[in-house]
């Protein structure tokens, strides 16, 4: 692995980050701080439109705005016309679903027990209603999917394996490549959700064997809300009919039939906000020049230190599985609701986040648990800000 940044580069995009002056931050898993760049980026689209027109901005503005489609490939190792722009995780992810050919009676879907509850509500929706099954894959002894279990399960009724990379509950990181090679050994389509995972580990899609990746601006990359990229392999678009369309996901040709785009942009929107595109492009270019292996060490330092410190705490449990993790780390207070946590712990300027059992229900139903405290990192925390929350912890502890 990759060293760290230096606390002085830490320091300095602290300095670049204005968020960081008036809170102590730990749910980057929810959304994360973005820079002063990120920020004036979105503010001077803004102005283009207010001065210029939205419509004659937007023709201006183009290329700028395309530069995050360009930015987003080279971050997941794929081409150019692979990605999609959309409005976030779910929406990319859901757009995808969505697109797959018809669903029949007996068809099965198998996913990790950590699938995010977003995406099983989709897939659940679909399956009720034409006869098909959403089944979880077993875990091993390490609570990460196991991609031996996996491949005993499959048949010739098995349409799609789906997996949440890294859990919205826990710090643990599923084994992408081991089941993107079980997918393709078996010639089943594969999607993989990504929303915590990029911006905060190296990603590289075809290392991991996916036909659709997606993920979230807000989170790890440090872009704005309602923003987010969608990953789709040249040779599976085909198999993708959008459930809707538009101008510019199916323009009319000269015929007056609508032609689907011959690249992933078939599941974009023709309406997006440029400014929140802009934003994205920066966020994506800084991850890019910070490097995401510097990234994934600096982040990794900081969830084990703050493991170790919470450990010792007596009456918190870290809750955290598997054997490679991530910045999400999770835990709970005897005695204490984890939302009862958060809340006291807002009240002293603290941010972290809570998950309930629809956020992970296999997995949350699996291990007995109905809501955990999620604290999680970026390579922009301080070790004032661990020792703040420390203390915090410390005082309700008592």
């Amino acid at each position: 692995m990759s060293a760290p940044l230096t606390p002085r580069a830490v320091a300095a995009l602290r300095d670049l980050t204005p968020g960081t002056r008036s809170t102590v931050h730990f749910n980057h898993a929810g959304a994360s701080l973005p820079s002063t760049a990120t920020l004036q980026a979105i503010h001077a689209h803004l102005a283009r439109e207010a001065a210029q027109g939205p419509m004659e901005a937007g023709v201006a503005s183009r290329e700028l705005t395309e530069t995050a489609r360009t930015l987003a490939a080279e971050l997941l190792n794929a081409q150019t016309d692979e990605i999609a722009l959309t409005g976030g995780n779910s929406q990319g992810w859901g757009a995808a679903f969505a697109a797959l050919p018809a669903w029949r009676p007996g068809d099965r879907i198998l996913v990790a027990r950590h699938e995010w509850g977003g995406n099983l509500a989709a897939m659940r929706f679909t399956a009720e209603r034409a006869g098909a099954t959403v089944e979880a894959i077993p875990s091993d002894d390490s609570g990460c999917v196991d991609a031996d279990a996996l491949e005993a399960m499959l048949d010739g009724k098995v349409r799609l394996i789906a997996l949440t990379w890294l859990p919205a509950n826990g710090g643990l990181i599923n084994p992408a490549a081991a089941i993107g090679r079980v997918a393709r050994k078996h010639g089943i389509p594969y999607f993989v959700d990504a929303a915590q995972a990029v911006g905060q580990i190296p990603v590289d899609v075809a290392q991991i064997g996916c036909d659709v990746l997606s993920g979230a601006g807000r989170k790890a990359l440090r872009g704005p809300r309602g923003t987010g990229l969608l990953y789709v392999r040249r040779g599976f678009l085909d198999q993708l009919t959008p459930a809707f369309v538009d101008s510019h996901s199916a323009p009319l040709g000269a015929d007056g039939r609508p032609m689907l785009r011959p690249d992933a942009a078939r599941l974009e929107s023709a309406e997006n906000s440029l400014a929140l595109r802009c934003g994205l492009a920066n966020a994506l270019r800084e991850a890019l020049d910070l490097g995401l292996d510097a990234i994934r060490a600096s982040i990794d330092a900081r969830a084990q230190a703050l493991r170790s410190e919470l450990a010792a705490i007596p009456g918190i449990a870290v809750l955290d599985q598997g054997r490679e993790r991530s910045g999400l780390v999770a835990f709970n207070l005897a005695d204490r609701d984890a939302v009862a946590v958060q809340r006291e712990l807002a009240a002293q300027g603290i941010v972290i986040g809570s998950n309930g059992v629809p956020y992970t229900p296999f997995d949350m139903e699996a291990r007995g648990l109905t809501r955990i405290a999620r604290a999680s990192v970026s390579y922009l925390t301080s070790d004032a800000e661990v020792d703040r929350l420390l203390e915090g912890l410390r005082g309700l502890a008592r």
